[in-house]
């Protein structure tokens, strides 16, 4: 494996999105010219419901993840562009089965697929995601990122189970929910960051750290989007406010007011989830706010973003290791 060199670049909190992504521009270049490339089928609909997700934006996190785990362990060659296609994948294939589930109507700022495919259309081109993604590891010929890949995208599809059941439980506590944000959510970060070390890597400390990075910052990213529920911004969202609670999602900022709030706020948020209506939403945002509940969800995310930053130091410094440091800053900057 290639030796780590001294490197200098601007500490974490100089560097904000842009130029983490300036630092694997190149490489993101190169992902981006493979994403369409792998969308290519003989099917129209495929082709199309697949590029209207995968170019409604969003911020590639987990690809970007990729790329600076393996730019920070000294990668070579071109293996990593293939690997933050495969994770780009897995995400995309996940956001539509989670809009047919949840029955989104609105992601990233416009209309979902299933909003304006159909139900069935959206499950089955996030099929085609899946089996790209696994069509392209089979490509990267490594059975380490096989099994990381394969263990992640079965442990999410559990949390998926696992939301599902916890829908209207109003006595959801708070370790269920962590749990439920480990395997949905945090898997994938996760995945993103152990993959790009395993794939560049044969330092066992270097890999287990990056790998519990990528939990925590995961970890930290969903904590702040459940914070932003109630915090009421659905332009940082890119969906509406309230939409967990029409849904009947148990989040932190409730589970908190039901174990803090006086005996109304309890009653006001207990009837909520379990009548999965936004009527009240203005109502129960405020109930959190009394409860202390965004202050609490707020502590915990920055607990996890601290976890991740700790993570970080099994690296040589230099401007990975800094943007890695950034990114987790990043990951909580959206709590105002």
């Amino acid at each position: 494996m290639p030796s780590f060199a001294a490197q200098t670049a601007p500490r974490p909190a100089t560097l904000g999105l842009p130029a983490i992504f300036e630092l694997v521009r190149e490489d993101f270049d190169r992902v981006n010219d493979l994403i369409p490339k792998q969308l290519s089928s003989g099917i129209a609909l495929v082709e199309e419901i697949g590029r209207y997700i995968v170019d409604a934006g969003g911020k590639r996190l987990r690809p970007l993840i990729v790329l600076l785990t393996a730019r920070a362990c000294g990668v070579t060659g071109t293996d990593h562009i293939r690997l933050a296609t495969i994770i780009e994948f897995l995400h995309t294939a996940t956001l539509l089965h989670d809009d047919v589930v949840d029955k989104s109507g609105r992601r990233r700022g416009r209309a979902t697929a299933n909003a304006r495919w159909g139900n069935a259309a959206s499950v089955l081109v996030g099929d085609f995601l899946y089996s790209r993604g696994f069509q392209l590891m089979v490509e990267l010929d490594s059975m380490d990122v096989m099994a990381i890949i394969s263990d992640a995208t079965n442990v999410i599809a559990e949390g998926e189970v696992m939301q599902l059941a916890n829908i209207g439980k109003a006595d959801m506590t708070e370790a269920e929910y962590l749990e439920v944000v480990r395997r949905k959510t945090a898997m994938l970060f996760q995945a993103s960051a152990h993959t790009g070390a395993v794939l560049c890597s044969d330092d066992v400390d270097v890999i287990d750290a990056l790998r519990r990075y990528g939990l925590r910052i995961g970890m930290a990213y969903q904590l702040v989007d459940d914070w932003l529920d109630y915090a009421g911004d659905g332009g940082v969202m890119g969906k509406n406010p309230g939409d967990d609670l029409a849904e009947g999602k148990v989040t932190l900022p409730l589970i908190h007011t039901l174990a803090h709030g006086c005996a109304a706020d309890v009653r006001l948020v207990r009837a909520a989830i379990e009548a999965r209506s936004h009527d009240d939403f203005r109502d129960v945002s405020e109930a959190v706010r009394r409860s202390d509940g965004l202050n609490y969800t707020k502590r915990r995310a920055e607990e996890q973003a601290d976890l991740a930053m700790e993570e970080t130091l099994a690296l040589p410094a230099g401007p990975y290791r800094d943007a890695l440091e950034a990114l987790t800053t990043f990951a909580v900057s959206r709590l105002r």
